[in-house]
């Protein structure tokens, strides 16, 4: 492991962090009098020579949020790749550039002449950068359109996503991932399946078949997708290894299936990314135009609306304060470009990855915010162009506290342990049943050979610490266990260490793995070691 020694403080370290350890900590904890040969400090130095960090990179800091006040580093100005931690940074940006209020709107126009029930000419469906739109939007707007009074349409429908530009994938974004859900095309115009917004996505439901040998039945999510499914998965035998594997050819909506599930299983989903995803909305609100009674004489075809169209209907998005927590919560790639092009179309007039990230630059360095280089490239962390220090993090988590819109920011992040899916997040797994349960307030980041945590640690009695750990370039087991060690001895369990490496947190040997932990990328990343 590469490593730089702990920067002296005017006062030492071991006393600052020893006083980190609370009145009454749980048991198992060590009470240890003054001159104790190994304080705090030195325990959380020395969680750095577990094996699973030989050669990787390491950077940890320790603050106090009030006051900014440095309790503990570890090469904090590092600059890493952080992985999905840096959609703390993207949040911010949006609740502070957009307003907690900001929301996104979905119209439908009319391009044409109405004489009584017949548009003569094209509707229009104008995305508004909405990365939550369901089906249930686009029904509830098919509706809207029919009690206008319109029942048929000589022309077509026109899908216009052009208030974005049309570059779909993030800088340096894996060719490979490009059908992989957390790796969506992002376009003005999309649709996603359900409510963890997933946006540009379908969702395949894998069923087995009525005996071993016999092949399993695809369901498409919606119906009218414009998606071609082709191979096979099979039924194997009862109790077996759930193995779906679905592939979707480049330049097209080809999904081709492969694998084996199990007799006897319960049906089991896959969310997969389109291509062009304003074509996927559009194909679904023709079909729910047909269902309210309006008729399309035309294609569906994409472009531009044509000048002097007029509004028939129109649908808004949850407040971004709202959207924040499916975005940390469960880590939401998409929802995070989304916000980033947003940014770039209301603040420069662009809605481009480079407009986004010069804005959310511009409001780092008016906050104060920029210690020294860094560099962002997209919103979600995705890109391997992306580079963080656990300085800047903790700069970020200090100043939040006193932004008005500090309170969907922190409520969004994922709490410790909690069960409860759209509070504990991507952190409903860890740290249950320890003393850092329910304390711990933090955005997980993983990728293949990166994890890192960044966040809170509330303390009863005491003012809050904010923490940031970035690990990267370890090519074993994932250090995931050093980092929660990290975290119980800063809750004060002073007898935590490391645990043994189990199969959640094994990476080596797993490219290729099919199938995902659960509808969570992070995990899928970090145990298939392909993100």
């Amino acid at each position: 492991m590469l490593t730089l020694p702990a920067r002296l403080l005017s006062v030492p370290l071991a006393a600052v962090l020893v006083a980190l350890v609370p009145a009454g900590s749980a048991p198992g904890s060590v009470e240890r009098p003054p001159g104790a040969a190994r304080p705090l400090a030195a325990d959380l130095d020395g969680l750095w020579a577990d094996a699973r960090l030989t050669g990787a990179q390491v950077s940890a800091l320790v603050t106090d949020p009030a006051t900014g006040e440095v309790l503990y580093e570890h090469a904090p100005g590092a600059l890493l790749l952080p992985a999905s931690t840096q959609k703390t940074v993207t949040a911010a940006a949006a609740l502070d550039l957009l307003g907690p209020d900001h929301r996104f709107r979905t119209d439908v126009l009319a391009a044409g002449t109405r004489s009584g029930a017949t548009l003569d000419g094209d509707l229009v469906l104008l995305g508004g950068g909405d990365p939550t739109l369901l089906p249930a939007d686009l029904d509830g707007l098919a509706a809207e359109v029919a009690d206008s009074g319109v029942r048929s349409v000589t022309g077509g429908l026109v899908a216009d996503a052009t208030r974005y530009d049309d570059v779909p994938l993030g800088p340096n974004w894996a060719w490979d991932d490009q059908a992989a859900y957390y790796s969506p095309q992002i376009s003005a115009l999309t649709l996603t399946t359900d409510e963890d917004y997933d946006p540009g996505t379908v969702r395949l439901t894998v069923t087995p078949g009525s005996g071993a040998g016999r092949p399993a039945t695809v369901r498409v999510t919606p119906a009218e997708a414009p998606v071609h499914v082709t191979g096979q998965i099979r039924t194997g035998p009862a109790g077996g290894e759930r193995a779906v594997d679905v592939a979707r050819r480049p330049g097209g909506n080809e999904l081709v299936v492969s694998g084996s599930v199990p007799a006897g299983a319960e049906p089991g989903d896959e969310w997969i990314a389109v291509d062009r995803p304003a074509l996927l909305a559009a194909t679904v609100f023709a079909t729910a135009l047909a269902r309210h009674g309006v008729t399309l004489a035309g294609p569906v075809t994409e472009g531009p609306a044509p000048r002097g169209a007029g509004a028939l209907a129109s649908h808004d998005s949850a407040p971004l304060s709202t959207l924040m927590i499916p975005f940390l919560k469960l880590s939401n790639n998409g929802i995070a470009e989304h916000l980033v092009k947003e940014i770039g179309k209301v603040r420069a007039d662009e809605g481009s990855w480079a407009a986004g990230t010069d804005q959310v630059r511009a409001f780092l360095h008016g906050s104060g915010l920029e210690d020294g280089d860094a560099r962002q490239v997209d919103g979600s962390g995705l890109s391997r162009h992306n580079l963080l220090s656990a300085r800047r993090l903790a700069a970020l988590l200090q100043f939040a506290r006193r932004q008005s819109w500090f309170t969907p920011w922190y409520e969004a992040l994922p709490v410790a342990g909690d069960t409860q899916r759209m509070v504990g997040g991507t952190l409903t797994n860890r740290l249950r049943g320890t003393v850092a349960e329910g304390r711990v307030h933090a955005k997980t980041g993983s990728m293949t050979g990166v994890d890192a945590l960044t966040g809170y640690l509330e303390r009863p009695g005491a003012g809050p610490l904010a923490f940031t750990v970035l690990v990267n370039n370890f090519a074993g087991d994932s250090p995931r266990p050093v980092i929660d060690a990290f975290v119980l001895r800063l809750a004060g369990d002073t007898s935590a260490r490391p645990a043994a490496a189990g199969p959640a947190d094994r990476t080596a040997g797993a490219a290729g793995a099919a199938g995902r932990t659960g509808h969570d990328w992070e995990n899928a990343c970090l145990t298939g070691a392909r993100c």
